[in-house]
């Protein structure tokens, strides 16, 4: 994937992180439904007033896993930690806390990576770029 569509990607992946937490649900949706079964794991955070209305809560975690690239994103409060992960057969090789930009390129690098050669991960990226 040409880098001129990476960083299309990574635009249309910021675009709303303003509010983060409605970001994390808009993104954990559109990921689980676009990857394959057990790329996206959401954590989410439910409050009393959530169970009782039936709803499913807060995003608190937000793994994604493609290929040997697992990203996580972890919200509490206001505040985002993203981590970049190099994973192999479930062993962390290397391990780096970034922000929510990085964690955002990282993640649109890893989509466009998997693009190549997954067709369900062309039509994420499709789906972010439309």
């Amino acid at each position: 994937m040409p880098e001129r569509d990476v960083d299309l990607l990574a635009a249309a992946l910021r675009q709303d992180s303003a509010d983060l937490t409605l970001y994390a649900a808009v993104l954990s949706a559109n990921l689980a439904d676009a990857l394959p079964p057990g790329a996206v794991r959401v954590r989410r955070r439910r409050s009393v007033a959530d169970r009782v209305a039936g709803r499913e809560g807060a995003v608190a975690e937000l793994d994604v896993t493609l290929g040997e690239q697992r990203l996580s994103l972890r919200l509490d409060g206001g505040r985002v930690a993203g981590e970049v992960c190099h994973e192999v057969r479930g062993i962390v090789l290397s391990r780096r806390h970034v922000g929510l930009d990085e964690w955002i390129d990282a993640l649109a690098g890893a989509l466009a990576d998997a693009a190549a050669s997954n067709a369900r991960a062309r039509e994420a990226v499709q789906r972010f770029l439309t």
